[in-house]
């Protein structure tokens, strides 16, 4: 199989933060993969810009041991780091001074793709978009990517899109979600859409209930203080695990078109109920041997009082047409049993059995995994090969990315590649919109709000598990079960 590449106009990258762990592990190494894959044009630059002082040759050498560590061997040798090199230009600046802003200014292009990464803190945003517009660098072109958290409240995100808005349009905006440029995640939407088979039976009538997990098994590590004022509700429901469920409950845009699917994803996050205290489970780790130490949570944020949650299971409604009835369950967590992200479409058991009360079957499940292993899994029940009777036996239709690649010696694109690619493009499909950002937080501040009024300490869970006991009871009541994490 021979992977087609879609030609990019010339660009300037210019990536402030270019000294951060993100930078490092992601972007650069990211970009080389796109530069090997003919995806870089020879006039394009990619300027590194971050407080640190170093010259252009030194930070060559930090971005190539970048891909020395994150880049695999089989895409990596010395001739094509040192080609990409030859694209990687440095200017210090001081994103709340007037340092450097010159030297960058007669850097970057006015005749071509402008593109600036903001890996920075949010708080950081404002700086740098008034300073980019103040010294003549930014037009009207130019497009600008910003990382998440998208502030921590509704509060906060009116006054970030405010901040923004002051110098760039929503369509200059690209607000990234990496989650939204996972293969398996874009090939959710070519499998509802461009398939027959599925749409008509993805809804309340055949669907008995959809679960969205995503499991980690290291704890909160190096991020404890910035982890400790979030929570997994603000770092992953409300924006993950929520992009997930709008690409699972959405309607067919009418077509493939960033704000005709974005307008879709919208009339979802409009539609999510209310959600009853009765209907959450917080959970928080205990001491124990996981993966990346035995600390518990609050040891690992050093904050013996806190009540944040490491772990979140919550019970969700939509109150439209498609979905009214069928509960979307969605789990995340720390120090879990194993490393997981899938969404399972539960469909409803078939209304009567002709093979008799004796023969064990289950629904069918879609099970769409974004890690490890991307691919689709479609559970079957068949006869069970041999004489005997009629015995059923559960199977699965298994796609698994790596394997339909066969022996092309492609691998599957990093989200932030492709997301980054779709930047020089000007495709802002695969990005949060302003609006979407702000309803995500009307729905889930109400929440956060009853439980921080209640006061209530997380439930303890022991690392290695599936969290906190409570969290099982939550599908237990309605007689379901979560699908097993596995390690």
């Amino acid at each position: 199989m021979v992977s087609r590449v879609i030609p990019v106009d010339p660009f300037d990258l210019v990536v402030f933060g270019a000294t951060g762990d993100l930078s490092r592990r992601k972007i650069f190494p990211g970009l080389y993969r796109r530069f090997i894959a003919g995806q870089v044009p020879e006039s394009s630059r990619i300027i590194g810009s971050a407080r640190t002082e170093m010259n252009d040759e030194e930070f060559r050498a930090f971005v190539s041991s970048a891909i020395e560590e994150f880049v695999g061997p089989k895409q990596r040798d010395a001739e094509s780091i040192a080609r990409f090199s030859s694209h990687l230009f440095y200017v210090s600046v001081d994103a709340k001074g007037e340092s450097g802003w010159k030297a960058l200014a007669g850097m970057v292009r006015a005749n071509t793709v402008q593109a600036f990464y903001f890996s920075v803190a949010p708080s950081l945003f404002g700086d740098l978009a008034e300073r980019l517009h103040h010294h003549g660098i930014a037009s009207a072109s130019s497009r600008i990517v910003v990382e998440k958290p998208f502030g921590r409240d509704l509060a906060s995100a009116k006054e970030l899109n405010r901040t923004l808005a002051l110098h760039f349009h929503e369509s200059q905006i690209y607000r990234i979600d990496h989650y939204l440029g996972k293969e398996t995640v874009q090939n959710l939407m070519a499998v509802r859409f461009a398939n027959i088979l599925f749409e008509p039976l993805w809804n309340a009538r055949h669907v008995d209930h959809v679960q969205i997990t995503v499991a980690e098994t290291v704890g909160v590590g190096g991020r404890g203080a910035y982890y400790d004022r979030s929570g997994a509700m603000r770092d992953m429901v409300q924006n993950h695990l929520m992009q997930l469920l709008c690409l699972i409950a959405m309607e067919a845009p009418y077509r493939f078109d960033p704000d005709a699917v974005r307008d879709e994803k919208l009339k979802v996050i409009h539609a999510l109920e209310p959600v009853e205290p009765d209907d959450i489970v917080r959970g928080q780790y205990r001491a124990g041997n996981g993966k990346d130490g035995g600390k518990s949570y609050v040891e690992d944020v050093e904050n013996p009082a806190s009540r944040t949650e490491s772990f979140v299971a919550l019970r969700v409604g939509i109150a439209n047409w498609r979905w009214k009835g069928t509960p979307f369950y969605l789990r995340t967590g720390k120090k879990l049993r194993g490393r997981a992200s899938e969404i399972a479409v539960v469909f409803k058991e078939v209304p009567h059995s002709i093979f008799g009360e004796e023969e064990a079957w289950r629904e069918n499940v879609l099970s769409i995994r974004l890690q490890p292993n991307e691919g689709m899994t479609l559970s079957v029940m068949i006869k069970e090969p041999g004489p005997g009777g009629m015995r059923l036996k559960e199977v699965p239709l298994d796609m698994s990315f790596a394997e339909a690649l066969g022996d092309s010696g492609a691998e599957i694109p990093d989200a932030y590649e492709r997301l980054i690619m779709d930047v020089i493009r000007g495709n802002q499909t695969l990005f949060m919109r302003g609006d979407e950002v702000e309803a995500a937080w009307a729905w889930t501040d109400p929440i956060i709000a009853d439980w921080e009024a209640r006061d209530e300490r997380p439930k303890p869970y022991d690392p290695t598990s599936s969290g906190p006991e409570d969290a099982l009871m939550l599908l237990h009541r309605d007689g379901r079960r979560w699908r097993e994490i596995r390690e």
